[in-house]
C-alpha cells in the first residue's frame, strides 16, 4: 500500500488516473496530449503508477496502452475508508430503528 499512496500523492500521477478513468486504454501520446508536461515527464509518472499496480499495460502491436487498475484503490477503500462508513451506516440504521419502534408506540 505503500507504493500506492506514494502515487496518488502527486497532482499530476493523480491527473493521469483521472484520465484512465475517463477513458480506459490510452496510449502515451494521448495520455501527453492532455497535460501540460514534457512526454518524459510523463513516461516517469506512469512508471510509478505502474510500479503501485494502478496501471496495467496492454501492447497492441507496436502501441502500448495504459489501463486504470482499480484494485488497490478498492483495498484502500476496504482498510482505510469502508470499515467507517460501516459505522456510520449501522449507527444511521439504530438511528431508523428507534424512531421506527417510537412510531409504534
Amino acid at each position: 500500500m505503500d507504493l500506492v499512496f506514494k502515487a496518488l500523492a502527486d497532482k499530476s500521477r493523480r491527473q493521469l488516473l483521472d484520465l484512465l478513468h475517463q477513458e480506459n486504454g490510452r496510449t502515451l501520446g494521448e495520455l501527453c496530449g492532455h497535460l501540460d508536461m514534457s512526454r518524459q515527464a510523463v513516461t516517469k509518472h506512469l512508471a510509478v503508477l505502474e510500479e503501485a499496480n494502478l496501471v496495467a499495460v496492454v501492447w497492441r502491436g507496436r502501441e502500448k496502452l495504459h489501463y486504470l487498475n482499480p484494485v488497490p484503490l478498492h483495498d484502500i477503500y476496504e482498510r482505510w475508508i469502508g470499515k467507517f462508513e460501516r459505522q456510520r451506516l449501522r449507527a444511521l440504521h439504530e438511528l431508523r430503528k428507534g424512531l421506527e419502534e417510537d412510531d409504534d408506540s
